[in-house]
């Protein structure tokens, strides 16, 4: 047995049973005494204690992830360090890995992958932002919950990005979704799992990862060679932009990849909100168009468009290079995958523009060269002694996104200030000094603005708390923030079902453009399972609190009956018996005792027996004998009775009454009798008795449909009387006339 199982760390965490095992601990699940709350323990293997190697890494691990706080990463509550354990407490996921989903579903879809991978971005956003890189992203290390939403975890060869790298064990282990620079051993950063990612995307939409080989150091080779064949040979079904997403991801070239995880998530969100688009990842930046035209043609200069027309231009008012994306306007996607627009679809046309490209480069260059020398000969002969500075054209940046301009060949860009602008989106460039196309030297600085959207009033978060998640969804909507909105699911006694329990951020923050908001929805009290137990006997007041402590919010009624055998004020019985399943907020009802039935004893001596037995009925007894006595009273009359009359009794006594069954001279007679069963096999067999007196005379099990049974040579005179029990039921007396043969 695990030497861990059954121990108490801490004087608070115990351990319960083993959950996972890693390259260099072991997962348990623990409960935490002092918060009453399960959690997940990775404890050091015993093999690493001794390491200092192991064990430097593996509080590098605790310390790194301890300074993530994100919904989409596993959260880390404690940190522990003593001889004789080096462990993490870490919070315990209620769910299956991705892989198993993907293992269990097949294929994912478009809209699931993209799911998905926003919420995984999201948290390596967060993490990058940090100075942490995961370095281990796949689909065994996240975690699908049951309400949808995923969480990174194993942060276990997560470094510093300052750190340097080897192709160690683990990221062999992984090697289905290593990036190019993990296989080749040299430093890696956030882009190496912007590649991951794209990889686990890649298999989510096409059945089976990229590269596969018969070792592992085959499939690292495959990383670094690249060449992957497109997700839509495997699946036709997917949408032309996010196959480019997931192509641009995987570059081989990190400098090709996405340039952070914001870059990628954004252009999800853009794929998102039109599913048809395409992205124009491989149209050259507007600088170089804007020289390529200088150099073919250097005599005619185009005017300077105003401010409007370039915005017009940025839209695609005019020519499909102005933009970053085409939408609808355009075919969504192409049936042939190598002809999209992407850095891996490599087709003839785009050789012939590359020659055509070249070919006008080398006569540009013979025409600048020819111009060069005319220009340095009349110089000369002019007797110029003093050299200009050499001047270049202001390239023209107005429309441009600024955090992707980077710095211009020539020029060095410069943010003068941020406004609010009408007529462009927030982070774009609004103006620029100096203005587009003027002459400059070269390395000059160009000042811009940019713009920070329409400026609006302050939008705040709506008090959500115990409102309907579609009414505070629709009102979010309304806002027009286009926030991004995520739920999570939580057990909660006090909320209904369906309704918010909190937000993040709370009622009356501040609020954003797109900024993420979490609503946390009840999913109604937790259901816990039990059983019944047994509180026959019990006082009310100490079988509820024993029904309490099961913490089943249970809905306990309780109701009084008589019962001479149960003290007053305690438990008779209970619905549901005990041992009986129980669950959260189940009704269970007490019966509880108000002790002995009392009633008065009536005088029935002296009348007829069937009307003395009518009589006791009537006056609550539950239970009469009948005794046949010789007497000289008339025939079936009571003659004595147990009780005297006017005593107070319990109804449950049992009454004897004596009955007369005439002189003491009458003759005895024999015959057969025959016991009607009053249709009680008609259900089913039954057991059988008959007593007279204390003399069973009749003890046996009826089969269906026997309608009665008869008594062979019975002996007697007057009347007499015969006891009928069928079963576990009440009998009933059944009266015989022995007065003739018959």
């Amino acid at each position: 047995m695990d030497k861990y199982i059954g121990r108490l760390l801490d004087n608070r965490y115990e351990i319960l049973e083993v959950i996972g095992t890693g390259g260099m601990a072991v997962v348990y699940k623990a409960r935490c005494h002092r918060l009453n709350r399960f959690v997940a323990i990775k404890i050091l293997k015993d093999d690493f204690m001794e390491d200092e190697e192991f064990r430097r890494r593996f509080h590098s691990e605790s310390q790194a992830v301890a300074m993530l706080s994100h919904p989409n990463i596993v959260s880390v509550y404690d940190v522990s360090t003593s001889p004789s354990a080096d462990y993490i407490v870490m919070e315990l996921i209620d769910g299956i890995t991705l892989k198993q989903y993907m293992e269990k579903k097949g294929v994912l879809n478009w809209k699931e992958t993209l799911h998905f991978a926003i919420q995984i971005g999201k948290a390596l956003e967060h993490a990058h932002g940090r100075g942490i890189v995961h370095r281990d992203i796949k689909p065994h290390n996240i975690m699908v919950l049951k309400n949808g939403s995923v969480k990174v975890t194993d942060f276990g060869i997560a470094r510093m990005m300052s750190q340097g790298n080897t192709l160690t064990k683990e990221a062999l282990g992984s090697v289905h979704y290593i990036s190019p620079e993990q296989a080749k051993g040299v430093r890696v950063d956030h882009r190496s799992d912007i590649y991951s990612l794209g990889v686990v995307m890649y298999e989510m939409m096409s059945g089976r990862p990229p590269y596969d080989g018969e070792s592992p150091v085959a499939i690292a080779i495959k990383h670094i060679n690249g060449g992957a064949s497109m997700p839509s040979l495997l699946n036709p079904n997917i949408p032309g932009g996010l196959e480019q997403i997931i192509m641009k991801a995987m570059e081989n070239d990190a400098d090709k990849r996405f340039k952070s995880t914001t870059h990628m998530l954004k252009d999800m969100d853009e794929f998102r909100k039109s599913p048809v688009m395409l992205f124009d990842y491989n149209v050259p930046p507007t600088d170089d168009v804007t020289k390529l035209q200088h150099v073919t043609d250097p005599v005619v200069q185009q005017p300077p468009k105003t401010t409007a027309e370039k915005l017009e231009q940025k839209r695609g008012g005019e020519n499909a290079n102005g933009g970053n994306r085409t939408t609808t306007d355009r075919p969504a996607r192409r049936t042939d995958a190598g002809s999209r627009r992407t850095t891996h679809g490599r087709n003839e046309k785009k050789v012939d523009k590359s020659a055509n490209v070249a070919t006008i480069a080398i006569i540009a260059c013979s025409l600048v060269m020819v111009v060069a020398i005319v220009i340095f000969l009349v110089v000369l002969l002019s007797g110029g002694a003093t050299q200009k500075p050499e001047q270049v054209s202001v390239p023209d940046l107005v429309g441009e996104v600024y955090d992707e301009v980077g710095d211009y060949e020539n020029f060095i860009i410069r943010l003068n200030e941020r406004v609010y602008n009408n007529d462009f989106p927030e982070g774009q460039i609004i103006s620029q000094t100096p203005e587009a196309n003027d002459l400059v030297d070269k390395n000059t600085e160009i000042y811009v603005n940019v713009s920070m959207g329409k400026k609006v009033e302050p939008v705040y978060m709506p008090d959500a708390t115990n409102q309907e998640e579609k009414q505070i969804k629709n009102v979010l909507k309304n806002l027009q923030m286009d926030l991004w909105v995520e739920t999570v699911t939580e057990f909660n006694d006090e909320i209904p079902e369906g309704n918010i329990i909190r937000t993040e951020p709370e009622a009356n923050a501040l609020l954003e453009i797109r900024q993420e908001v979490i609503l946390y929805v009840s999913a109604g009290p937790e259901i816990k399972k039990d059983t019944m137990r047994d509180v026959v006997g019990q006082t009310q007041e100490n079988a509820i609190k024993i029904l309490e402590s099961l913490e089943l919010n249970l809905e306990i009624e309780t109701e009084e009956v008589f019962d001479s055998n149960i003290e007053a004020g305690c438990v008779v019985r209970t619905d549901p018996k005990a041992d009986a399943p129980l669950e959260t907020g189940n009704k269970v009802k007490l019966y509880i005792s108000k002790g002995a039935e009392m009633v008065t004893m009536p005088n029935v001596t002296g009348i007829d027996i069937d009307k003395a037995i009518v009589i006791l009925i009537n006056s609550g007894f539950k239970n009469y004998e009948i005794d046949t006595v010789k007497s000289d009273q008339e025939k079936d009359t009571v003659v004595n009775q147990s009780v005297e009359k006017n005593t107070e009794v319990d109804v449950q006594t049992n009454i004897v009454l004596s009955v007369s069954q005439g002189p003491a001279d009458a003759p005895v007679v024999t015959k057969d009798v025959v016991i009607d069963l009053r249709g009680s096999a008609t259900a089913g067999e039954c057991h059988v008795k008959i007593k007279l007196g204390d003399t069973e005379v009749f003890n046996e099990v009826v089969q269906q449909g026997t309608a009665s049974v008869t008594l062979k040579d019975q002996s007697g005179s007057g009347s007499v009387f015969y006891e009928v029990i069928i079963g576990d039921q009440d009998g009933w007396i059944e009266k015989v006339s022995f007065d003739d043969a018959q």
